[in-house]
């Protein structure tokens, strides 16, 4: 079964609007056919995964961009659960320390990518620069940034700035072997009010409920805006933005990890080549006598 992912891939410079890209898309697929195609994934991501760590030429950044409840942490469990874990490592972005503060937004972002070989999942990433700060722009002035004292000094060309700098590191890291790929999770206000009240209403699931989840949906309208925006401005060839369905948790998963594998596939990778029969004979012959 195909879906044409090539329709959620935002294409470079194109106008966005998200009423346009649907939220509840199952690509086809059963809950049953679903599961079936993630652990068919599952075991192709396994395989493309130690090629890749071999080959040791690349490395994979895989950026989760989303509102709440839209189910970036059950991407990562069920997608990602094949993977080998000293291959791949998940950093979860907060609210930016003191420390983290006295560097420029970028700085926690950097120390935090793959070495070649490696994949890295950033859950939130420098993204929320664009995003969290766009639509709270009195947040930005806790970078005490020169020039930018006031929250009506922040104009739309420090956002272009951002949106331009994004580009260019993104394309450096690209320029030097890095495979990213970024999807942003489009889910429905109506699920999101669901998940939520599910989070209330079962007691396993009260945990996974913040209040601090409610001013960002309050906010929803804002929000959408500025995710309109960032896809606009930071979708390019060498680090493609896709809009992925999340109302439906299970074709989700399968888009995210058809699209990764995908990717895997483009590499021209290999495994190292072995040495000389010759050698390989003689270490033998030497285990054999010990």
């Amino acid at each position: 079964m195909n879906f044409d992912y090539s329709k959620i891939r935002v294409k470079p410079g194109s106008k966005v609007n998200l009423k346009d890209f649907s939220t509840k898309e199952d690509g086809g697929f059963t809950k049953k056919s679903a599961k079936d195609e993630i652990k068919n994934n599952i075991k192709e991501l396994e395989k493309y995964q130690e090629m890749f760590y071999a080959d040791d030429r690349h490395s994979m950044l895989i950026v989760l961009q989303a509102p709440d409840a839209a189910g970036k942490d059950g991407v990562i469990r069920h997608v990602m659960s094949g993977i080998n874990p000293q291959g791949c490592r998940v950093h979860s972005f907060k609210t930016p320390s003191k420390n983290e503060l006295e560097h420029d937004y970028m700085w926690r972002h950097y120390r935090a990518l793959p070495e070649r070989g490696m994949i890295e999942i950033f859950n939130r990433s420098h993204y929320e620069n664009v995003l969290a700060t766009k639509v709270n722009p009195q947040w930005i002035l806790n970078e005490r940034i020169p020039g930018y004292n006031s929250v009506d000094k922040i104009d739309n060309e420090f956002w272009e700035n951002r949106y331009n700098a994004i580009n260019a590191i993104e394309k450096h890291w690209a320029d030097n072997g890095m495979v990213v790929i970024k999807f942003f999770l489009h889910l429905s206000k109506d699920e999101q009010k669901e998940r939520f009240l599910a989070r209330l209403d079962e007691p396993d699931k009260n945990w996974k409920f913040s209040s601090a989840d409610l001013p960002a949906r309050e906010q929803w309208d804002d929000y959408q805006k500025v995710y309109e925006e960032m896809l606009e401005k930071t979708s390019t060839d060498y680090a493609p933005w896709y809009v992925i369905p999340a109302d439906k948790k299970f074709f989700e998963r399968v888009a995210v990890g058809d699209i990764i594998l995908e990717h895997f596939k483009k590499l021209n990778m290999g495994f190292p080549p072995a040495e000389s029969p010759e050698m390989l004979a003689e270490a033998r012959k030497k285990l054999m006598n010990e």
